[in-house]
This record gives C-alpha cells, structure tokens and sequence, in this order.
C-alpha cells in the first residue's frame, strides 16, 4: 500500500500581517508571505567567504521580500549619494526579515488517510 501525504495550500497571504520598515523616513513594505525556498538560497549561500556573492544574496532578497514598488523605492534610495546604508545597517535590516518571516505561524494541514 502507497503512503501519501496532501501538504495543503499553507496559509493564505491574505491572513497575514503586512511586514514593513522604516530607513531615512521612508516605509518600505515586504510581501505578505515569503516562499520558503528564498531563505533555504540565503542559508545556502550564506557561507560564501565570496564578497560578490553576498552582495548578490542581499540583491535578491530585497527582490524577492520587498513589494515591487517598495524594492524600486528602496534600490534607489541604496544609489543616493545624500542618504547614505551602512552595510551594518542591510545586514540588520536582512536579520530582522528573515526572523519576521520565519517565525510567523505557518497552519499545519491535515494528516491525510493513508492510501487516499
């Protein structure tokens, strides 16, 4: 007999809290829900001693975590001669994502009937 397990549909974006932060007076909103497979690539490549490799980690997840609008607002902010990130500062912003989005209480589906 086949052993078969219906993981659902998780949790509905729509259930969620917006997340959303705050840097040079401007609020930058992240999406509802990440996918789990962005923070499995963080981890993964986390442990580059590669300094391009970071960067590019850091790039993409801002992509991937910040709403369309809010990562245009927020790449533009990072190239502003007058307003200056601290790389400090990314790295705690990127720290307090990952715990926001890792910690939200995810509904466990059913056990599924053996065999259905």
């Amino acid at each position: 007999m086949a052993k078969f397990k219906d993981f659902g549909v998780g949790k509905a974006a729509e259930d969620r809290e917006p997340v959303s932060f705050k840097l040079h007076d401007e609020e930058f909103f992240g999406v509802k829900q990440l996918q789990g497979k962005v923070l499995l690539d963080l981890i993964a490549k986390s442990n580059s001693d590669d300094a391009a490799v970071s960067a590019q980690i850091m790039t993409d997840f801002f992509s991937n975590v910040l709403t369309d609008e809010s990562n245009k607002r927020f790449e533009k902010l990072l190239h502003d001669k007058e307003k200056l990130v601290a790389v400090e500062t990314l790295s705690e912003i990127v720290g307090w994502l990952i715990e926001e989005y890792s910690d939200r209480p995810e509904e466990q589906p059913e056990n599924s009937s053996v065999g259905q």
